[in-house]
């Protein structure tokens, strides 16, 4: 794994290449489950979608990404401050994810199982590129804020309030699981243009020796503003 970038170089390198995360982002946010291996929710395996709400290709629907950019523009940054996704009953503040001083993607805290971190140096969701969220789906105390995001499926919207007071809808194009070391950065974080959303959290099934065996990911487009 590559040396860790002094944070003020960092932040100049994350802010020039953005909607896309840094490389070192893409490398470190992968194991987003690792912390919760030992300290997840014990004994209980959390959703998990099957093999038709995957994108399959090389990417989640790359032509209707492509028409929706033309129908719907994408909106000045603004930060979210609510995410709601009524298909699995979510409705969750949001808190901004910064970096550690290891350049690795932090996470909310633990103790606030109900509360969902978007990367504040990425897009904003609705912004144009990769808007990427991230948060639990168990926590020492119980189930989390994403802990039934397997269970979605594709078509069905998610919803994020601004601080503009607009809400961007999201339209889910794909629901996806992927091994540990076969976490595929470039697809994930590469969003182009288009105004898109990327919700990443713990999958994979869970086994009591050695926890979360991947991560599971959302991939969803902006439909519309209201």
């Amino acid at each position: 794994m590559p040396t860790a970038v002094p944070p003020e170089r960092r932040a100049r390198a994350v802010e020039r290449r953005a909607p896309v995360p840094s490389r070192r982002i893409i490398l470190v946010v992968v194991p987003i489950g690792l912390w919760l291996l030992i300290r997840g929710l014990i004994g209980e395996s959390a959703p998990q979608p099957p093999s038709d709400q995957s994108a399959g290709g090389s990417g989640p629907n790359a032509a209707q990404r492509a028409s929706i950019h033309r129908a719907v523009h994408a909106l000045p940054r603004s930060a979210p401050v609510r995410l709601r996704i009524p298909a699995i009953h979510v409705d969750a503040p949001m808190t901004k994810l910064a970096l550690d001083k290891k350049g690795a993607l932090q996470l909310p805290p633990p103790g606030k199982s109900n509360l969902a971190g978007w990367y504040a140096r990425g897009p904003a969701p609705g912004e144009a590129g990769a808007s990427i969220v991230a948060g639990h789906v168990d926590t020492p105390s119980g189930r989390a804020v994403f802990y039934s995001l397997g269970a979605l499926r594709k078509k069905s919207t998610i919803e994020i309030t601004r601080q503009d007071r607009r809400t961007a809808v999201f339209s889910i194009d794909a629901v996806e699981v992927y091994a540990k070391r076969s976490f595929p950065s470039k697809k994930v974080y590469g969003g182009g243009s288009a105004p898109q959303l990327r919700i990443v959290t713990c999958g994979g099934g869970y086994r009591k020796a050695t926890g979360y065996q991947g991560n599971l990911v959302v991939y969803a487009s902006l439909v519309r503003v209201k």
